[in-house]
């Protein structure tokens, strides 16, 4: 579709937002930003919970797309992520639907299938090893939970109202990589917003899921759906593996937190209450 001009950015204070804030305007968008916390250097961000639907209404009225990066991003309880993840996406599309929006690009995670067995052998990158966009939903976390969530929610809102989505599986997004998992999963700044670009420009996108990566050496997953988009990635961590590695070992397969696409999410305690 012709390329949105004024997109609604929510979650713009945080980690991935404040990437996106610097590299989004370069591929045409003038950026509507939103987040629960006042976002550093932007007088004219809205501060708003996506609990004030008053609000939330307000911001995507007139936006040609929004670019829903905001909720909670690590384990935490019950409560918190059904306010904040499950309740507050959900006020989001509603919001976009009374106002007529087009099209989100969902923040969902690699989390909502956390506990899928990660690639194993001599080549986990080769192509017949790549984890399908279609394999089962294994949440490892409440928070991945939300993600599985939000891509339902995004699912019924195209079925039922015609609201287009691409929801992204997002690995790790960061101008590098931190761990030897990250090698595998790691989006770089750059290829971030070309996904984000193709997710919003790319035709009769329905309701999409895709991984979002860079083009990875040691990649584990398939991204031939975001391809489709018209995504092209241009990043590689493979150099940044050999001082990971030195420093960290490689992935033990008998190491449960390196077993699964999860990583340690498999692993760490559960946050009570849940």
């Amino acid at each position: 579709m012709p390329a949105p001009r004024t997109v609604l950015l929510t979650g713009a204070a945080g980690g991935l937002g404040t990437l996106m804030r610097g590299l989004l305007p370069a591929h045409g968008y003038t950026l509507r930003l939103l987040d629960v916390r006042p976002v550093e250097g932007e007088p004219d961000a809205i501060t708003a919970d996506l609990a004030d639907k008053d609000a939330l209404r307000e911001a995507v009225r007139g936006v040609d797309a929004i670019i829903h990066l905001a909720g909670i991003s690590l384990e935490s309880s019950f409560d918190k992520i059904l306010r904040a993840n499950l309740e507050g996406t959900y006020n989001l599309y509603e919001a976009a639907r009374e106002e007529g929006v087009p099209r989100i690009v969902f923040a969902s995670s690699n989390h909502a299938v956390g506990y899928t067995p990660r690639p194993h052998g001599p080549a986990p990158h080769a192509q017949e090893t790549l984890i399908p966009i279609d394999t089962p939903r294994r949440p490892d976390t409440l928070y991945g939970l939300s993600k599985s969530f939000g891509e339902d929610l995004a699912q019924f809102y195209w079925d039922k109202f015609a609201l287009e989505t691409v929801s992204v599986r997002i690995g790790s997004c960061f101008p590098e990589p931190a761990s030897v998992r990250m090698l595998s999963v790691w989006m770089s700044p750059a290829d971030g917003a070309r996904l984000f670009h193709a997710a919003l420009t790319a035709e009769n996108v329905g309701h999409t899921v895709v991984y979002g990566s860079s083009a990875n050496t040691r990649l584990w997953w398939d991204l031939t759906s975001a391809r489709e988009l018209g995504y092209e990635p241009q990043d590689d961590s493979e150099p940044f593996a050999a001082k990971l590695v030195a420093d960290q070992g490689e992935l033990d397969p008998e190491n449960e937190a390196h077993a699964y696409l999860g990583g340690h999410f498999v692993t760490d305690p559960p946050i009570w209450p849940y």
